[in-house]
């Protein structure tokens, strides 16, 4: 079930981490209208490792490119993060592509998100993607599934799955529940939960709980991608 707005994330503490001053104030300005509490900002990586430990949000919203090299300092503090208190949501929000460092992040599990700030063209979808976050899932920016699905592999254990599953794998991978991907495709939700059984299926993932499941048929589907 895909949280209403507002739903999820009420009271929801967050540290904000880009080195945009007015990007951050947008943010910051944004989440608050929609019942976030912003508890700190900062524009360096090395500064958001030392917030979130003092503060220890719910949900954390960081840049790729920070200083002092501008490169990839916020996902490597992303994934410290991760790593330090797994419980955090993260959502890396850039103006840049990085596949390969996305894929390793997101490969840590749930409550993780990454977003292009260019594709976005409404507040209510980044609202949207928080609250999926905020509420176990994972939001990936199709953009960066694009990217993954123009790739060329010589072995691609996705060859069984039809385009169909394709596409539901793909919609998984923007964090659309069954109910979502099924009014994007319009198809019954029925359909749909095939569709995934299927894709779990030719995909031979453990035999876990189907939201972990799902996870992992998503990252399969990235890493995979960009071998």
């Amino acid at each position: 079930m895909e949280p209403s707005s507002g739903e999820a994330v009420n009271g929801s503490r967050v540290i904000l981490a880009d080195d945009d001053f007015l990007v951050r104030e947008g943010l910051a300005s944004l989440l608050e209208r929609s019942e976030y509490k912003v508890v700190a900002q900062t524009g360096t990586a090395a500064e958001l490792l030392e917030l979130v430990r003092e503060h220890e949000p719910n949900l954390v919203v960081v840049d790729i490119r920070m200083p002092p090299t501008h490169t990839t300092e916020g996902l490597e503090a992303a994934r410290a993060i991760r790593q330090e208190s797994p419980e955090i949501g993260i959502l890396v929000f850039s103006a840049h592509v990085e596949v390969e460092h996305a894929i390793e992040l997101l490969a840590t599990g749930s409550r993780i998100g990454y977003l292009l700030k260019s594709r976005l063209s409404r507040a209510q979808e980044l609202i949207e993607a928080l609250e999926r976050i905020v509420s176990g899932g994972s939001v990936v920016d199709p953009t960066l599934v694009q990217e993954l699905v123009s790739a060329r592999r010589k072995e691609d254990p996705l060859k069984s799955l039809t385009p169909r599953e394709r596409e539901v794998l793909s919609l998984m991978a923007e964090g659309r529940s069954n109910a979502g991907i099924a009014r994007s495709i319009w198809v019954t939700e029925g359909t749909v939960e095939k569709h995934v059984h299927s894709i779990l299926g030719k995909l031979r993932l453990a035999e876990t709980d189907d939201a972990h499941r799902r996870v992992l048929a998503v990252v399969a589907f990235l890493e995979h991608r960009w071998q």
